[in-house]
This record gives C-alpha cells, sequence and structure tokens, in this order.
C-alpha cells in the first residue's frame, strides 16, 4: 500500500493514537500507522501500540517512531484471567484488548486520543472534533448482545439510532473517566469486573466498548455529537497487495479498509 503523503490540514486538539497489537497484525499494522500520519487531521502528538513483549512489534515502533507499551501493564491482570470460551470459539483476546482501551486514559497523556483496530486502514481524510464536537462513525447494525450488556452496566437502553462499532474511535479521557466511574458506583466492583461480570459468557460476542463509551456520551448529550457514516469494507485481500489505483477507486465509496478475513489472521467470526 502506499505510502506517500498528502497535503492533510492539521488543526484543532492535538490527540494521542492508541492501537492494541499481536504479532499476527504485523502485516497490516505499518499500513494502519502510515494512514494516520496521511489521513487524521489532527496533530498526533503520540502512537502507543500497546502489545505483549514482542521483539518484532518493538522493532516496528522503532522503525515507524511509535512509542511501545507492555500490555500487561496497562490493566491490574492479565489475558489469562479472561475465560470466554466455548467448544467452538475463544473470545477471551478479543475481549481484553477491549478492555485495554478502555484504560487508554491511563496510557495516553492527551485528553483526546484516537483508538483504532490493528486490521483496519483509513483511505480518506478524518476528523474526529468539530465545533467543540466529537465525531462519531457509525454503521447501521451491531451485535443485540452489546446493548443488553450496556443496559446491565448503566441500567438504561442505549440510546444511539446507529451502532458505533466501526473500528476506530476518539476517546476523551474525562468522559471515559466518568463512564468508568459511572459503571464503579452502581455496581461496587472496579469497573472491568463489572463488565466481566455482566457479559453473558454464553454468547461470542458480549461486550463492546466501543458501543459502551459512544452512547454513554451520546446519553448525556446527544447535541454534542455528530454521527457519520463510517463506509468502512471489509476486504479478504492484504494490505501491501492493494496499489494507489485501487486505494483511490475504493475511496470514491470507502473512508477504511479492514483485512478481518486473512487467513492466519483474526478469530473467525469477527464482528
Amino acid at each position: 500500500m502506499s505510502d506517500s503523503s498528502a497535503n492533510v490540514t492539521k488543526s484543532g486538539p492535538a490527540i494521542d493514537v492508541l492501537i492494541p497489537a499481536i504479532e499476527k497484525d504485523l502485516a497490516t499494522l505499518p499500513h494502519v500507522i502510515d494512514s494516520l500520519r496521511r489521513y487524521v487531521r489532527h496533530p498526533i502528538s503520540h502512537i502507543y501500540i500497546v502489545s505483549p513483549n514482542s521483539s518484532r512489534i518493538r522493532d516496528l515502533c522503532s522503525r515507524k517512531s511509535c512509542v511501545f507499551v507492555d500490555e500487561t501493564t496497562v490493566l491490574p491482570f492479565t489475558k489469562k484471567a479472561i475465560h470466554y470460551s466455548s467448544s467452538r470459539w475463544n473470545r477471551s483476546g478479543w475481549l481484553y484488548q477491549q478492555l485495554l482501551k478502555m484504560n487508554g486514559d491511563h496510557v495516553c497523556r492527551e485528553n483526546y486520543f484516537l483508538v483504532i483496530d490493528a486490521d483496519t486502514v483509513l483511505i480518506r481524510p478524518h476528523r474526529f472534533r468539530s465545533g467543540g464536537k466529537s465525531i462519531f462513525y457509525c454503521r447501521s447494525w451491531s451485535q443485540p448482545e452489546y446493548f443488553r450488556t450496556y443496559r446491565k452496566l448503566l441500567g438504561a437502553a442505549a440510546p444511539s439510532p446507529k451502532s458505533f462499532v466501526t473500528h476506530y474511535m476518539l476517546f476523551e479521557s474525562a468522559k471515559l473517566a466518568g463512564l468508568k466511574r459511572t459503571i464503579e458506583a452502581r455496581h461496587g466492583m472496579s469497573w472491568h469486573a463489572a463488565i466481566l461480570r455482566s457479559i453473558d459468557k454464553k454468547k461470542q460476542f458480549g461486550f463492546s466498548e466501543f458501543e459502551t463509551y459512544a452512547n454513554y456520551v451520546y446519553s448525556r448529550n446527544s447535541t454534542a455529537v455528530l454521527l457519520k457514516n463510517a463506509n468502512n469494507k471489509s476486504l479478504k485481500s492484504s494490505a501491501a497487495s492493494l496499489g494507489k489505483t485501487q486505494i483511490l477507486k475504493l475511496a470514491r465509496t470507502y473512508r477504511s479498509l479492514s483485512f478481518h478475513q486473512r487467513k492466519g489472521y483474526s478469530t473467525p467470526g469477527k464482528p
């Protein structure tokens, strides 16, 4: 995939970026990082790669001027503490990554930080704050279980007419901290313990960090939120196989590309 820079005006609040990753993401992760620097219209202070201790990912961070963060330093427990699987699937690592994102306010230094999945590449300019409002990119469908868990956590139905599960989202640290405090006050335990307790572990897709945070923000003040269609396209090819002409053609219709289905890359059934 092309790594040429674009003449994109960068303005508004500076942001950090947080990308949870594992070694299987290395085929796509360099393209994700390049796309952020090319297409995010905000000044980026730091890009944090949160990962198991991996020399290959550390090397990539050095080459791409990113900050490596050992995932075991982000939460008071490790992936081994999560048991979320059946005889047909294992979502423990998937859930662990979501909880890592939800503690991104303890990793990132800026008031705003963008979380993006390590398999999703931006192909058009993106802005996440405008006129004092947060911009959330949305799609029209979601997993019903996400909303059942949201109701258990917060005691009310998720209010948004759209789904926020679009593989990247800008978090405001103060509002994220407020969400976690609200969950803790309601359940009388740590926010992550409340999430783990609220999920129906017989269901494969039991929780969404993006759905939970954005609906919480939307419920507090829907007029402070702008909704845009994500126009994300899932591809089975590799990121490296796409040429500049193909990307320009796809960018006429889509804002981002996700490479979920590449063999050996992700858990089958990723939402």
